[in-house]
């Protein structure tokens, strides 16, 4: 009888396990843009912190200077993946993807 109380309460605590590492789980934004695409910002620290952001993304990223303006040149040929933490997180970087002209979408 002990020997049933013990697996059957090792099975609970390991379904109980999985079941939380499952939900916690993080999701996934995809993203790509084939294209270059360009912002153009007056703003040289707004600048140097969006082709740093998109740097770190993967993309390919060009500035130029001209005109009392700075562009931030991108594109990202190959699909590229961002795990993310929350649905709200996936939420967030998919809003900002389309702002910048990126094919985008997020996976659970």
């Amino acid at each position: 009888m002990s020997r049933f109380l013990a697996v059957t309460l090792f099975l609970m605590i390991a379904t109980c396990f999985s079941v939380t590492t499952e939900a916690s789980a993080a999701e996934v934004v995809h993203f790509q843009c084939k294209e270059w695409k360009a912002k153009h910002i007056h703003d040289a620290k707004k600048a140097t912190a969006i082709a740093g952001t998109l740097k770190k993304l993967g993309c390919e990223v060009k500035e130029e200077q001209h005109n009392g303006h700075l562009d931030v040149k991108y594109r990202c040929v190959k699909e590229r993946t961002l795990p993310v933490k929350s649905h709200a997180e996936a939420v967030k970087w998919e809003k900002w993807f389309k702002e910048y002209g990126f094919k985008v979408y997020h996976t659970h």
